[in-house]
């Protein structure tokens, strides 16, 4: 049967490419995109092409944009003494989508020196005040946090980091101890 349906195991094959899905959900998938909603499966395919063919890094934050720079580098509004540095452009778009925080952004995906030379002219372009570190918790993210700290020392920055601890609906049994245990040490006064 594979030989004479190339096209379609080759559609379950790319959907097997994406993160978290398997053999069985690929198949549903291309069965569902070939024999129930072909015209989707045409509008989707469209849009990753289009998607893939214009979008690329912002020249500032790094994140994604469709042109030089994107929305959030070319906001006059943005508060330029705040900058983020996140690990992914990913990360930008979660950030953003909570409406809490309205500075500026830096993808910093690596520990190298065109990194941190970006980083050090993003700093002095915007007069940035607070530095705020939205890694995910770890040690090794730990140890980058204090490096680069310690690379911009001769600034005058506040330093910062996301909150970590237990997350809203979820029941203490639920969460990892380091976790927990960052929540008690960090508690707050009610």
């Amino acid at each position: 049967m594979k030989k004479s349906l190339k096209k379609f195991y080759r559609l379950v094959e790319a959907l097997e490419t994406l993160p978290s899905i398997g053999k069985k959900s690929a198949m549903r998938l291309a069965f569902y995109m070939v024999q129930e909603r072909p015209m989707d499966a045409l509008k989707i395919a469209h849009a990753i092409e289009d998607a893939v063919s214009s979008i690329h890094r912002c020249q500032k934050c790094r994140g994604l944009s469709e042109d030089e720079l994107c929305h959030i580098c070319s906001d006059d509004l943005r508060n330029k003494e705040l900058l983020c540095l996140v690990q992914g452009a990913r990360d930008i778009a979660l950030i953003e989508e909570s409406g809490e925080y309205h500075g500026m952004y830096m993808v910093f995906d690596g520990l190298n020196e065109s990194n941190l030379a970006h980083l050090k002219d993003l700093i002095e372009e915007y007069g940035t005040k607070e530095l705020i570190f939205a890694f995910t918790p770890s040690l090794q993210n730990e140890a980058l946090l204090l490096y680069i700290e310690d690379q911009l020392q001769d600034y005058e920055l506040k330093f910062t980091k996301i909150a970590q601890g237990v997350p809203t609906g979820v029941h203490l049994e639920n969460v990892d101890t380091l976790s927990l245990a960052k929540a008690i040490s960090d508690r707050v006064e009610v």
